[in-house]
């Protein structure tokens, strides 16, 4: 059973999780690669613990599951490029999210969507359904740059893409997505 963890306890893990490459910037060259490591190992398992509903946890279990046993084999196989590879495994587990409720419907933009608007209307499910294809192609190229600059960038450049770049562009992907909706609803009218 989920933890019931205080919203500030979960506002904490998701500002740990966006200084996570800050860490690693400042503390690969000092500290073993295992440690901090081990600081990403530690914040997926407590996003698994601290999640709100049993609908969450079984959407996240799996994808989150699997992020920590990649990160645990690569705590033992190459710790430094594992506490570079904890970004990738983020990206890959939500996409993971997106991808299983694009299988197993409804989307996961659909299920945020019905908590405020529980009588979607079909066009209302076959827009949350592209907006869930979009974030998951997203996460999914997102995952594949932070692998290419793990694998072949400077750490300042890892860093920088994903400390702040990529963040930037969730951010207008967010934004641009509310701009669309906006304009979609208004094209449609009054419900």
């Amino acid at each position: 059973m989920p933890i019931r963890a205080p919203s500030n306890w979960l506002k904490i893990l998701a500002t740990a999780g966006m200084a996570y490459p800050f860490l690693v910037y400042a503390g690969l060259p000092y500290l073993p690669g295992r440690m901090l490591l081990l600081v990403g190992l530690v914040m997926v398992l407590a996003r698994l613990l601290f999640v709100r509903t049993t609908e969450v946890l079984a959407l996240w279990s799996a994808p989150l599951g699997v992020g920590a046993s990649v990160l645990a084999v690569l705590a033992v196989v190459d710790p430094p490029w594992g506490a570079r590879a904890y970004p990738v495994v983020m990206s890959l587990a939500a996409c993971g999210a997106f991808a299983i409720t694009l299988r197993h419907p409804p989307s996961l933009i659909e299920r945020i969507a019905r908590r405020t608007e529980p009588d979607l209307p079909p066009q209302g499910v076959r827009y949350t359904r592209r907006v869930t294809q979009v974030w998951a192609g997203f996460l999914a190229a997102n995952a594949a740059v932070a692998a290419a600059v793990a694998a072949w960038g400077t750490l300042a450049q890892w860093t920088l893409w994903n400390g702040l770049v990529s963040y930037l562009l969730m951010g207008a992907l967010f934004v641009g997505e509310m701009l669309v909706r906006r304009r979609v609803r208004r094209r449609a009218g009054p419900a």
